[in-house]
């Protein structure tokens, strides 16, 4: 097992020899001789820190990238400690290990992953001619609709086939459900707080209702058949292809699976990322194609009307994440405070425009 040193400053020239070597695409008779690294994604990213490592070589340098991105433990002690309580390294070395080369979903080229403990890496491929989604200015139609097709085919296959997946905890009844419900409380009054003038008014109202009820709305989210869902999807954590003509998103940051209907994710992202305006002209459709995608599969989907409200009681749910997100972790970024306030902001406008409170 090849040991994980303290990072950044462990990114030397004889760590990256051994772990290209050992991945295959590093030559015995070639070597790094220069690792240069440049901090990326600053304030995006909570749980973990992203660095593009540009690499030279000596000797037959083969199919060895010149340019890699090095995903590795937070530096921030409270980040990490609340990454640590959510199993957060081991279950993105799971992912690529075990479930990324039998999914459709597309996902960057990894050249090693492994954690022990609190350290933590990913090398994977650098799509710096990729365009980052933001948040702060959220998915347009196009870009919405290119996420929903992403989830279809990251849902369909595993409809009903999470059981072997024992490392991924299910949204009920485990210590993932039971966290959120421990940091919902801690969280509450902190979101409150800080994003008083983007907050929806029931909110604030009812959170002591809404807390007493996420067991139940846990159980509900937990109801099969459940599939595997990305657990963070939003928009900082796609990808999209640039160029006319193209249309593939490349989905990252798989910190967080979760076994768990898969309106979790179609939820997280259409009421938090994309657009308000574009989310209320075309949320019916956007439902609408998620199910009928994963028809498309073979994969005996719900009504669309069934489908809608199964979208708005998830909505409902997923302020346990607004709060845990907005509540706990440090917002003293300007970037992560940012993006965090139109989460706030566009959760409020759907749960306002869907009176998903009224679901208490």
């Amino acid at each position: 097992m090849i040991a994980i040193p303290m990072l950044p400053a462990g990114f030397t020239r004889e760590l990256l020899t051994t772990l290209l070597r050992a991945h295959g695409c590093l030559p015995a008779s070639g070597e790094v001789t220069t690792v240069a690294q440049s901090q990326i994604g600053a304030g995006t990213g909570m749980m973990a820190e992203l660095a593009r490592l540009t690499l030279t070589y000596s000797g037959d340098s083969g199919l060895a990238p010149k340019t890699l991105v090095a995903k590795f433990s937070s530096q921030n002690p409270t980040n990490r400690e609340i990454s640590m309580s959510y199993n957060l390294y081991e279950r993105e070395t799971r992912f690529f290990q075990e479930v990324a080369p039998n999914i459709q979903t597309t996902t960057p080229a990894v050249y090693f992953a492994g954690f022990k403990g609190d350290r933590f890496l990913i090398l994977m491929q650098d799509l710096a001619s990729h365009e980052v989604g933001s948040q702060v200015v959220g998915a347009n139609l196009e870009q919405t609709e290119l996420a929903i097709d992403e989830l279809v085919k990251l849902h369909a296959p595993l409809l009903g086939k999470t059981d072997a997946l024992t490392w991924v905890p299910t949204i009920y009844d485990s210590y993932h459900a039971d966290n959120m419900v421990a940091f919902c409380e801690i969280g509450g009054p902190v979101t409150q707080e800080k994003f008083a003038s983007v907050l929806a008014d029931e909110y604030v109202e009812r959170f002591s209702e809404f807390s007493a009820a996420l067991p139940t709305l846990q159980q509900f989210m937990n109801a099969g058949p459940t599939t595997l869902c990305h657990g963070d999807y939003r928009m900082e954590n796609l990808l999209y292809a640039s160029g006319q003509g193209t249309r593939e998103v490349v989905v990252i940051d798989w910190q967080g699976p979760l076994r768990a209907r898969g309106m979790n994710d179609v939820s997280l992202f259409l009421a938090q990322s994309t657009q308000t305006s574009v989310r209320r002209d075309h949320e019916h459709a956007l439902i609408e194609r998620y199910v009928k995608g994963l028809a498309a599969e073979g994969v005996a989907a719900s009504s669309v009307a069934e489908a809608f409200e199964e979208y708005r009681r998830s909505i409902l749910y997923n302020w346990v994440y607004v709060t845990v997100v907005a509540g706990t972790l440090d917002t003293s970024d300007p970037t992560a405070y940012a993006w965090m306030a139109q989460m706030v902001e566009r959760q409020s406008a759907a749960s306002d425009d869907l009176g998903v409170f009224q679901l208490l």
